[in-house]
Parts: C-alpha cells; sequence; structure tokens
C-alpha cells in the first residue's frame, strides 16, 4: 500500500505541476494556477498521515515507510528547485518571459552551483531522519525498527557522498576549454630579440 501510494503521489505532483503551469501561462488564470501548484504539499502530508496510520494498525516497519520518509524528504529538498526551473522555462515559452540562465559550466562558479545542489541533499537527508526518528519512536521499543535505522545511514552515506562529488567542483575547477584556446600574448620587450634572431638565421641561410 505504501509503494502504492508514493507512486500515485508522484504521479500526481507532475500533474499538479502541469495543471498549474498550464492555468498560469495557456489559461491566463494565474491565481488558479498558484492554487494548483500550493496543494503539492498536501500530498505529502497525505502521504505521512498514511505511514503513520499504516504503523498504528500494526504494521511492522520496514523500508516501505523509509521510501516514503526519503520521498517527503527529497521533495522538500529539491521540490522547489524542479518547480522553479520548470515554472522558469513555462514563462519564456507561454509567457514572453526572457530564457532562464543556464547554470555555470565551469569554474568556481560551476562549484558553488553544485554546493547548494548539496545542501538540499542535506536539507532532505535531514528531514527523511526525522521523521524516521519519529516513526521509530511512534512504534516504540516493542517494535522492530531496524529497517528505519537502516534507512536514516543509508541517506546520511548517499548525502556524504553527493557532498564529495560537490567538493571535487570545487577542488579542482572544471576550466572552460574555450579559456585554454587563446594564444597567450608576447611579451613587447622580446619582440626586437626574435626579429634580431631571425635576421641572423635568413644571414646564414644565405
Amino acid at each position: 500500500m505504501i509503494i502504492t501510494l508514493i507512486v500515485v503521489c508522484e504521479v500526481g505532483f507532475w500533474l499538479l505541476l502541469a495543471a498549474g503551469l498550464a492555468a498560469r501561462y495557456l489559461l491566463r488564470m494565474p491565481r488558479t494556477g498558484l492554487a494548483l501548484l500550493l496543494c503539492e504539499p498536501l500530498l505529502e502530508v497525505l502521504l505521512l498521515v498514511v505511514t503513520a496510520m499504516d504503523l498504528r494498525n500494526g504494521a511492522d516497519p520496514s523500508w516501505r515507510h523509509g521510501l516514503a520518509a526519503v520521498y517527503i524528504g527529497f521533495t522538500v529538498g529539491h521540490g522547489h528547485r524542479t518547480v522553479k526551473w520548470l515554472d522558469g522555462h513555462a514563462a519564456h515559452r507561454f509567457g514572453g518571459a526572457p530564457p532562464p540562465p543556464k547554470p555555470p559550466r565551469y569554474g568556481m562558479a560551476r562549484a558553488r552551483y553544485e554546493g547548494v545542489i548539496w545542501l538540499g541533499t542535506v536539507v532532505a537527508a535531514a528531514v527523511a531522519s526525522g521523521l524516521l526518528l519519529l516513526a521509530m519512536w511512534y512504534v516504540g521499543g516493542d517494535g522492530n525498527t531496524d529497517g528505519l535505522r537502516e534507512t536514516i545511514g543509508a541517506v546520511w552515506r548517499a548525502a556524504g557522498i553527493h557532498g564529495l562529488i560537490a567538493l571535487g567542483y570545487a577542488i579542482r575547477p572544471k576550466k572552460d576549454p574555450k579559456a585554454g584556446s587563446a594564444l597567450p600574448a608576447r611579451d613587447p620587450e622580446h619582440v626586437p630579440d626574435l626579429l634580431v634572431r631571425g635576421a641572423r638565421k635568413d644571414e646564414e641561410q644565405v
């Protein structure tokens, strides 16, 4: 049941997002579109309530309940960025707005961008861990909560791996290939020396 509800929430997320953007930019109904977008957090609330009820009814805590917490955490940590990105493209495509800026690809700007995304992963891990700890407290000491505890470790391992990847962009910033293609400028002070050497070489050949 929990897995089915997660799938329903995921499909509902994209349907509400599409309906909200269509109402804002195709139907010219910005308030209706905003209302539809604001309904998206209700899906996470529904999933949280059903998960709590499932545990309340005596279901053994398992990876399914952990997956529900991870889904909610991911939505909190990264959902707003997804909505903002799609809203920017919809506004450009249907609302006449300028195209949204592309994320940086090189240098420290790319490193900062990756760091911001990693912070979203940290928020997702923190939210998921908080929900899992609440579920463990809700179940109490009589139930088997090993699966929930393992899920907490898994989300923080994932956040750590993501952090190492983001750190790699800061330690070794990705270079713009176009910046290295330009020839270095010659020092004007060495130009006469080059001319003299060229003249001597011509005399030797003669």
